[in-house]
């Protein structure tokens, strides 16, 4: 009797541990999740390969391969004007964009895209973005669409040209590529601006749809072969703007805790290193292209650069008039910029 029972509690020990060996291989192994990201940017962008092939990477290595970026350009999935809502709606789980493709969906997008006559360098956007919580007011903001933002970069806009403007007539006669709050602005300062999305720039460009544009600053232009066909780089810039990085929320809480709690945190890494990268980048590579691709770099004429003046009045007071959020934002700005002494 002592026999059969101790067959049949080593019977049972062996099944347990039989059982717990075959379970080793499903439990040690942690799930994959895969998402697609749909950018705005084409390929052929700097900050496809160094924003967003780089935050992939760094994922994959930070979480052990559990949270994989599956990445399209622009274009690949749907036009560039379409990532929010389907962002929003979960056809994807991420994608990039700027805030002028979403001036409909926030009173905050035009200021967060960037106000002319505003910072006087990027790490004055850095301070009020992160320091003074105008991040923390967009991420509000799109929390009601059922998104978490997290901006990319900040980093200055600034016009390419194919001819050299000597007059305020001379840009009364640009038509110019551009989106968001500076298509307004350019075209209240007396230029015809138009919106064309970045895989379409190059063409309007060479063929003269259009006789300039802005795709970010130096990096953009070259990055898009645009100093190609428009030799003539204009500084300072239109306005210091941002990238941004949207996240579907129910995709977001889906993760494991531990995963989300990395991802998070790169996204607010990634907003440093990534910025201040850019403002290194932009000075090697305007430095290169005016050595070995003949680009010039020049200011528009006094009477250009009063007309714009006078027309970032008009926007400050439009965006200021969206909401009350809005106009809480432009006077947290106004307050940041009075303590600078930049204005009274």
């Amino acid at each position: 009797m002592k026999h059969a029972y101790r067959k049949s509690i080593s019977f049972v020990i062996a099944s347990m541990l039989a059982l717990a060996v075959g379970l080793v291989p499903l439990t040690a192994v942690s799930e994959t999740t895969t998402w697609r990201v749909q950018a705005h940017w084409p390929s052929a962008s700097a900050s496809f390969s160094d924003s967003l092939e780089f935050l992939r990477d760094e994922l994959m290595e930070r979480t052990d391969g559990r949270l994989e970026l599956q990445l399209y350009e622009a274009g690949a999935l749907f036009p560039t004007n379409e990532i929010f809502n389907a962002t929003r709606r979960g056809i994807v789980e991420m994608g990039t964009l700027s805030p002028g493709y979403v001036l409909d969906r926030s009173e905050l997008a035009g200021i967060a895209f960037g106000l002319p006559n505003a910072y006087r360098d990027v790490w004055q956007a850095m301070y009020f973005f992160r320091n003074l919580g105008f991040e923390e007011m967009l991420r509000e903001d799109f929390k009601q669409h059922g998104i978490y933002w997290a901006t990319d970069k900040l980093y200055a806009t600034e016009l390419v040209l194919k001819e050299r403007i000597e007059s305020a007539e001379d840009f009364q006669a640009l038509n110019l590529r551009s989106t968001g709050t500076l298509q307004r602005f350019l075209t209240e300062a007396g230029a015809a601006a138009s919106s064309i999305p970045g895989e379409e720039l190059y063409q309007a460009l060479s063929t003269g749809v259009v006789d300039g544009a802005h795709w970010g600053a130096v990096q953009g232009a070259s990055s898009m072969s645009l100093y190609e066909v428009a030799k003539y780089h204009v500084r300072p810039p239109l306005i210091i703007s941002i990238d941004a990085f949207i996240i579907n929320q129910e995709a977001m809480d889906a993760l494991p805790d531990d995963v989300r709690d990395i991802l998070v945190q790169t996204l607010d890494e990634h907003f440093y290193l990534r910025t201040i990268q850019y403002q290194y980048q932009e000075e090697v590579e305007l430095a290169r292209v005016i050595a070995e691709e003949g680009v010039e770099l020049i200011e528009l004429p006094e009477d250009v650069q009063s007309a714009m003046n006078d027309a970032a009045e008009t926007i400050w007071q439009r965006e200021r008039e969206k909401g009350d959020q809005a106009a809480a934002a432009i006077e947290r700005l106004e307050t940041f910029l009075t303590e600078l002494g930049y204005i009274d």
